[in-house]
């Protein structure tokens, strides 16, 4: 029903519908369970079977969906949107490559996570990465600040909620566990802005963040780009949003599209 508004309410070619499955809710709502490839399946089968409008049935491993179709004057979009399941672990990510139109992968995504992941799909589908962003004009540590505090909570999360998966993520990226652990603990006693406190520029960097003035993102982002990431989504951080996205919109998308 959600996707049926957003959709609706975007447009022709505006929506995109992602999947995830989320340790952090799993792990706070006592029901982690390691069944997740089945549920990811099902749940992409039935939202576009029943997007499409027509009368749906449909029995799976975990969920099963007995659906009447839309009534012909109904005035609501009948279009698939493109479907991606958002991805850490190697078998979610080859499910992506299989049943998905594009694979999302996680915050503190690399290049070198890129790479890893366009090995895991082996399919030719999106491969979007969520990267740790921020921007000013003209000074590059300012542009560096917010991207900071966000790699702070992400790296702190990695340590307290996910194990398994963000493991390869954290070694592809070359972090060590005895790097992040200040930040973790600074997270739980005193919040983000202590977090940020605790990363480093060394920590920074190997975060690889698209952040800093106008041209230190257009090199990150080429390099994502050569990594094999298709679809950059900015996580942005900082102050002043707006004047970011204006300096994103209008410094940075040009380049990408000349």
């Amino acid at each position: 029903m959600d996707a049926r508004v957003v959709q609706e309410t975007a447009g022709p070619e505006r929506f995109i519908l992602g999947f995830g499955t989320s340790k952090i809710f799993l792990n706070n709502a006592a029901l982690q369970t390691n069944k997740t490839l089945g549920p990811m399946r099902d749940a992409v089968r039935i939202v576009r079977g029943v997007l499409g409008g027509e009368p749906f049935d449909y029995v799976g491993s975990t969920w099963s969906a007995s659906v009447p179709g839309l009534q012909a004057e109904a005035h609501t979009p009948r279009e698939v949107p493109p479907v991606y399941v958002a991805a850490t672990a190697p078998k979610m990510q080859a499910l992506a490559g299989e049943i998905a139109d594009g694979c999302l992968t996680p915050s503190i995504t690399t290049p070198a996570f890129v790479r890893y992941t366009c090995e895991q799909v082996k399919a030719d589908i999106d491969i979007g990465c969520t990267v740790v962003s921020s921007i000013h004009a003209t000074d590059r540590d300012k542009g560096r600040d917010g991207a900071r505090e966000i790699a702070g909570m992400y790296l702190a999360n990695k340590v307290q909620n996910i194990q398994g998966s963000a493991d390869t993520l954290l070694d592809l990226a070359g972090i060590e566990q005895d790097e992040i652990r200040p930040v973790a603990e600074a997270m739980e006693q005193g919040g983000r802005l202590a977090a940020k406190a605790k990363v480093t520029d060394a920590l920074l960097d190997k975060c690889k963040p698209i952040a800093g003035t106008p041209e230190d993102c257009i090199a990150a982002i080429e390099e994502y780009r050569d990594a094999g990431c298709t679809h950059v989504m900015l996580e942005l951080w900082g102050d002043d949003r707006h004047e970011q996205i204006r300096l994103f919109g209008e410094k940075v998308l040009p380049h990408f599209r000349s």
